[in-house]
């Protein structure tokens, strides 16, 4: 059942490193070796986990509650806490720290990161990536600008599967605790997201935009870069921010504007239509 789950790297990497604990470490790194897959193993030091099966590196800190299933990784440095849950597959990136009693799913990776206490992370999320950083130089060509911060998760975050996370540029990547983000979510390099909020499913947050605490926002919502959006906004599904929102209130439209101000557009924007079609 393992051979067919796990990807070949992956398995033989779970199979050398229960080997190591039952052979002397030079045949271990030898063994290792030539697996091919794990030609770093000997230098990485990683073993197996006794509850659940993963595979850690020596230099991670790791609470004994903590369950590691099988075919998850944790890399050096990594700190996971008390009662921490990293499904099979999952990816826990040198330096990672995650709280008390969160749980990670399925082939979740986390690199650049902190995650708080209490959060649920869900199947396939990827958090301390890269962000969508360029520019064109004198010659024309594109450069990558440089993506050296993190990104930092409160505690009792939610985020749904296959929501991305990227790491700062130029400050860090923040979610308030108690947020709660939807699946497929886009969350760019720099933003500020405040407590409390609710990101429905297929949000976009281009870079460097700062959200509230409070705020909501409905499917497929869209906010530009470097916009601002105040405390106890709420955004109808489907709208884009192109401005700031400096006042509190329910806001929808494409751009955004007050609620009631784009349902009088809808509405004449209809009376219009019948009246155009009259005429034909």
């Amino acid at each position: 059942m393992m051979a067919v789950i796990l990807p070949r790297t992956v398995r033989r990497a779970a199979e050398a490193a229960l080997s190591l604990h039952s052979v002397p470490p030079r045949a271990a790194c030898h063994f290792a070796r030539s697996l091919g897959g794990v030609s770093s193993a000997c230098s990485m030091e990683f073993v197996s986990w006794q509850n659940g099966g993963g595979i850690l590196h020596r230099a991670a800190s790791v609470d004994p509650t903590a369950v590691v299933e099988a075919g998850a990784v944790v890399h050096s440095g990594a700190v996971l806490g008390k009662e921490v849950v990293v499904g099979s597959g999952a990816v826990v990136g040198p330096s990672v720290s995650i709280g008390q009693s969160t749980r990670v799913g399925y082939n979740v990776v986390l690199s650049n990161c902190s995650v708080g206490e209490f959060c649920i992370i869900h199947n396939g999320s990827s958090i301390g990536q890269d962000g969508f950083g360029f520019f064109v130089d004198e010659a024309g060509q594109v450069k990558k600008k440089p993506q050296m911060l993190c990104a930092r998760i409160g505690d009792h975050v939610e985020i749904g599967a296959n929501t991305c996370i990227d790491r700062g540029s130029w400050r860090e990547t923040t979610v308030g605790n108690h947020t709660k983000i939807d699946n497929l979510v886009q969350i760019g390099h720099n933003v500020v997201i405040g407590k409390c909020c609710m990101i429905c499913g297929q949000v976009g947050i281009a870079g460097s935009a700062t959200l509230g605490d409070y705020v909501t926002l409905g499917g497929r919502v869209a906010i530009r870069d470097h916009v601002s959006v105040a405390s106890k906004v709420r955004l109808a599904a489907n709208s884009l921010v192109t401005k700031d929102i400096q006042e509190p209130g329910d806001y929808g439209g494409f751009p955004a504007v007050p609620i009631n101000e784009w349902r009088r557009q809808i509405a004449n924007l209809r009376l219009f239509s019948k009246k155009a079609s009259v005429k034909r």
